[in-house]
């Protein structure tokens, strides 16, 4: 089987020789300078760190609503709007047209073609998008201090979405595709089932179905603890999750007993990283009998950490590789 062959019957719960060996979320910019320091060329770009490190290839284009022209905020956390006057003056920087570039796209649909690499796209959600312009403090009064103000921001997000989806699929059908929501951290979401159903269950509902459509899978990025979130998700179409954090508590295998169907990506817990090869066989037993089930990709449960040294994550990655095959040898 190629790459993208193996990456697609992963996710659709069907027979493959062994599952996708994948990093999802790259590294942290600390992460590579140690890797570097330790032996890792430094010229390499995305394409040649995956070969160098023996990961399955995939490429991802998170597609923002953001001009990256717009003026940087004042700290970490703090928003541009605080009013409807500041919204509209702020558009100038929103909605960019062409929104991504088409000649990248293009160039990784042709490896798409021919199965050496898996396409997904990334889309801002509608808790990402309005907390980004509100700042977070700002966002989360704004539910109940400017709720037509986040509405409309909203609506013009699914237009821009929308438009984004049709751009896309003309070039290409993503293999799956992500909203970064990151709306739930260690105590669960963020907000109540009901404010889910006014300020983001809508749009969802009209954007979900055009993905599924042309054959996307439909997943939500958000760190933290999932697992009563996923059942507000599941109803409004999505079908899958990354990157299931363990420290906050997730666990795949009650996951997958309360939600057969749902697809999974992540779960492995960064922490256990750089503690050596017994703490990560460990970790791939606990994943195993999930990674049997199909529907689920394991790989870190978010960027490596800076603790891992490059031999600890070769060493993970023989791991991964040898618990790929396991998973399948029933099959």
């Amino acid at each position: 089987m190629n790459n993208r062959e193996r990456f697609i019957r992963t996710l659709n719960f069907q027979p493959v020789d062994r599952l996708p060996v994948i990093e999802w979320a790259g590294w942290w910019d600390k992460t590579l300078a140690r890797f570097q320091a330790e032996g890792l060329p430094s010229e390499l770009d995305h394409d040649g760190i995956f070969e160098y490190l023996g990961l399955d290839m995939h490429h991802q284009y998170w597609i923002t609503p953001v001009s990256p022209t717009i003026p940087p905020v004042s700290g970490h956390g703090k928003g541009y709007v605080s009013s409807r006057e500041d919204y509209i003056a702020l558009k100038k920087y929103l909605y960019p047209d062409p929104p991504f570039d088409a000649d990248v796209l293009q160039g990784w649909a042709e490896r798409q073609k021919a199965g050496e690499t898996a396409i997904w796209i990334s889309l801002d959600g509608f808790f990402w998008f309005p907390r980004r312009l509100f700042g977070i403090e700002g966002h989360l009064y704004a539910f109940y201090d400017q709720p037509d103000l986040m509405k409309e921001m909203n609506e013009d997000l699914l237009l821009f979405n929308l438009r984004v989806l049709e751009q896309v699929y003309e070039i290409c059908t993503p293999d799956f595709m992500t909203f970064g929501e990151d709306m739930s951290y260690n105590h669960g979401p963020m907000i109540s089932r009901e404010q889910f159903e006014e300020f983001m269950a809508p749009y969802y509902r009209q954007i979900i179905p055009t993905i599924v459509e042309h054959g996307t899978i439909p997943f939500v990025d958000t760190d933290g603890d999932i697992t009563e979130l996923v059942e507000w998700f599941l109803d409004v179409g999505v079908q899958g999750f990354l990157p299931l954090e363990r420290m906050a508590g997730v666990d795949v295998a009650l996951l997958r007993e309360k939600y057969p169907k749902l697809r999974m990506i992540g779960g492995f817990d960064k922490t256990v990283m750089h503690l050596g090869e017994e703490r990560m066989r460990q970790e791939f037993e606990r994943l195993l009998p999930v990674m049997k089930q199909g529907g689920y990709i394991p790989c870190c449960d978010h960027q490596t950490p800076p603790e891992v040294s490059l031999e600890d994550y070769k060493l993970y990655v023989r791991l991964l590789k040898e618990y790929a095959v396991r998973a399948t040898a029933d099959q």
